[in-house]
């Protein structure tokens, strides 16, 4: 079980989407329950990640079978300190997601059913994925669920939503195609063979020339899915017309998936490329967090509001991750498990009152605190979350992403740029308060001012289960940080110190060439060159 426990995650969603495609059209309820206790069995599998030694970086639970011999394409797949977490919050979101939408999905169950199995099956693969060509495949197959989830079961405009989400990802994903060909055979030109294997494609070294145009092209195809201001258009329309389950995994999951792009591909195949472009990214992320903000606090639709709160808060993640030390990767890659704690919260607590009003605008509500005091109680503690409230999640995320910023020693400057940039991201935390704080205000304070709202019901069984564990996170990372941190900083510190190796490589080279990046670490450490991993200092490069 050990041996295979990555294709073992891989399968259960596979098999248990077609054991739901051969169910019968009116088992209804087989289909829930069947869908929903895979998921859990997901989950449970999953966890065995968890108790893996991640004291040193790597990946764990690595497995490989040739696929297409030929071409060099296998079936490669493991876990690190990066995507372990990102593993979990896929496994422990979908079943609540799932569970959350038999409140209101009352047609096409087993389609639903079949098209939620069917993206976390795509989620996991493009996670654990180690083969360009198998991620590439995963992260096209992630595209037919959503769209379907959009297009079928969300609301008046769905099919304009959907199509316009699907072709911003297609196109992005059509220019990454053509850069990891033309990565691939400037391997096979050196080596003589071709392969998609990441951890070989990782020894090539490109010029600056092609290292700037494959970037550009990875990088757009994962600002879009980020998304990053200015792609950031077709997230609105998605979110609002998706159903509350499509809404919670496109904001927790799939959108962290632009994010580990930059960390897993593009960043560390590319470093002279990612080292130049990295402040602007992370200007752009500084954009996306005021603007968000500033887009959130003019919404009347509270929908929209939690889906421009997203736009701001994955800015931090960019600006962290730019960085390039170990608190500004390691916040980044914490306050992605954070935002989809707290933003999937969200989604879930507005499905809760659309169900019962049909309505999402916020002039319609009003005193709502007398009427759903339980209610009022769960979204008062996910928005002291989202807000970044000591002693929550938030908080610890951010201040390690606005910590790493402040401390970065990218060639941009130490005290000019990245100071401004942390500066006016810091901002982003007060603006973060005053939309939140204002939708709150509105929503459940004052007298009940509309008649409709003073008989709604308060939270039911179902609703409490599915927010009682994503409450649970909120505190747990707020007030033990270290149980996540601890299996993602040594990956964070290798991950500065093999950058450092290959943006030096990269610099000096004029041709494609192969390096050993493993030997040559080993060589700079012996001479006293290069610092090793354990002696990475927190602030910047080793």
């Amino acid at each position: 079980m050990n041996s295979h426990i990555v294709s073992w995650l891989l399968a259960i969603p596979a098999l248990s989407a077609l054991v739901v495609l051969l169910l019968p059209r009116p088992w209804e309820r087989t289909v829930r329950r069947f869908s929903i206790g895979a998921m859990l069995l997901e989950l449970l599998v999953s966890l065995r990640l968890v108790f893996a030694d991640y004291s040193t970086a790597g990946y764990r639970f690595v497995e490989q079978v040739q696929w297409v011999e030929s071409f060099g394409i296998s079936y490669k797949v493991g876990i690190d300190g990066f995507s372990l977490w990102l593993v979990i919050l896929t496994t422990a979101l979908s079943p609540v997601a799932l569970y959350a939408s038999w409140g209101s999905i009352t047609t096409r169950i087993k389609e639903y059913a079949l098209s939620f199995l069917l993206l976390e099956l795509g989620m996991l693969g493009a996670f654990v994925a180690l083969d360009l060509f198998l991620f590439y495949v995963f992260w096209e197959l992630m595209l037919v669920p959503m769209y379907l989830i959009i297009g079928i079961w969300g609301g008046k405009d769905r099919v304009y939503a959907a199509l316009k989400f699907f072709l911003y990802t297609m196109v992005g994903s059509l220019l990454m195609l053509v850069a990891i060909l033309y990565v691939v055979s400037s391997y096979r030109e050196l080596a003589g063979h071709y392969t998609f294997d990441l951890q070989e494609l990782s020894s090539l070294v490109l010029p600056a020339l092609p290292q700037y145009l494959c970037f550009a092209a990875f990088a757009l195809a994962f600002a879009i899915k980020v998304p990053m201001f200015p792609f950031h258009t077709w997230l609105p329309d998605a979110h609002v017309q998706a159903p509350t389950g499509g809404s919670v995994i496109l904001a927790a999951v799939l959108l962290k998936l632009g994010i580990y792009g930059f960390v897993r591909f593009a960043m560390p195949l590319f470093p002279v490329a990612s080292q130049a472009m990295g402040p602007v990214l992370a200007g752009l992320g500084v954009v996306g967090i005021i603007y968000g903000a500033y887009a959130a606090w003019v919404q009347r639709d509270l929908k929209k509001l939690v889906a421009y709160s997203s736009v701001s808060h994955m800015g931090f993640i960019l600006l962290g991750l730019f960085a390039m030390n170990r608190n500004g990767i390691s916040g980044a890659m914490l306050q992605m498990i954070n935002h989809g704690v707290s933003t999937g919260a969200l989604f879930l607590l507005v499905g809760v009152i659309y169900d019962r009003r049909h309505t999402r605008m916020l002039d319609d509500f009003g005193g709502l605190a007398k009427v759903m005091p339980w209610y009022a109680l769960f979204f008062v503690i996910i928005t002291m979350s989202s807000i970044g409230l000591p002693g929550t999640n938030g908080f610890i995320g951010e201040f390690m992403v606005l910590a790493g910023a402040f401390f970065s020693r990218t060639p941009i400057g130490f005290g000019t740029a990245w100071f401004v940039m942390t500066l006016l991201a810091a901002t982003g935390v007060i603006f973060a308060a005053v939309y939140m704080l204002h939708a709150v205000l509105r929503m459940f304070w004052g007298k009940v001012v509309h008649e409709e709202n003073s008989t709604l019901s308060d939270l039911n069984l179902r609703e409490v289960l599915s927010l009682l564990p994503l409450v649970g996170v909120v505190f747990w990372i707020g007030l033990y940080p270290s149980f996540f941190l601890d299996k993602m900083n040594p990956a964070a510190d290798e991950f500065v110190t093999d950058f450092t190796v290959r943006y030096d490589e990269g610099r000096r080279t004029s041709e494609p060439r192969l390096v050993d990046f493993e030997l040559l670490k080993r060589e700079l450490a012996a001479a006293g060159e290069l610092a090793v991993t354990e002696g990475a200092d927190q602030e910047g490069r080793p």
